[in-house]
């Protein structure tokens, strides 16, 4: 498409489409123990990544735990309600953020390599950007795994020091939240529950 010219209009997703990734989407905490083959991992970050991060900052860090010995060093950080799900499931992703993403802005941001210094002289603008943008690629991570066919279970019941200094010590990159993907089972699944409705979580302006 030539540079400056309208963009064709999208279609919306089919009914089917939106119900799989939202209205009937749930979170799981049981899934079928089958593993998940490490092209389809793959293929959940190729289409997550996509996701839109301020200045293409990509500050989101993904860690597979697939293997017993993967989930037997996060289970002791887990809390007890979660503990014991994290281990069954198929796969267990710490979605994390690195502090130091903006070394690679003359990467990911070519045509101003000099936004890097917005954060290299600001350790908290660095948290900041880090921990908003590395949240939206983890919904992402879900919403991608959710259009293939899986579903979800993402916890914030756990001990981030004990996470960060089992998995990431030594480095700049921090746990932002564990999220368990396989294919779910209705076992322990919660009735739905309510959310808030346009008039009270929206304002037009």
């Amino acid at each position: 498409m030539p540079e400056g010219h309208a963009k064709p209009h999208e279609s919306p997703l089919p009914g089917a489409s939106l119900d799989q990734l939202f209205r009937e989407a749930r979170s799981y905490n049981a899934f079928e123990p089958e593993a998940l083959p490490g092209l389809l991992l793959r293929e959940i970050y190729e289409l997550a990544k996509w996701g839109p991060t301020a200045s293409n900052g990509n500050p989101a860090r993904f860690v597979f735990l697939v293997s017993p010995e993967a989930k037997a060093r996060l289970a002791p950080h887990m809390s007890s309600s979660n503990r014991p799900k994290t281990l069954a499931a198929p796969v267990n992703v710490i979605v994390a953020y690195d502090l130091d993403f903006w070394k690679l802005t003359p990467v990911l941001f070519p045509h101003k390599p000099e936004a890097g210094s917005w954060f290299s002289a600001s350790p908290g603008a660095a948290q900041e950007s880090a921990l908003r943008n590395g949240s939206l690629q983890g919904a992402y991570l879900m919403m991608a795994a959710r259009s293939l066919g899986l579903d979800c279970g993402p916890m914030s019941g756990f001990k981030t020091d004990g996470v960060n200094e089992e998995f990431f010590k030594g480095t700049s990159v921090r746990v932002n939240f564990v999220c368990n993907i396989g294919y779910g089972t209705t076992e322990k699944l919660f009735g739905r529950l309510p959310r808030l409705p346009f008039e009270q979580a929206c304002q037009v302006l």
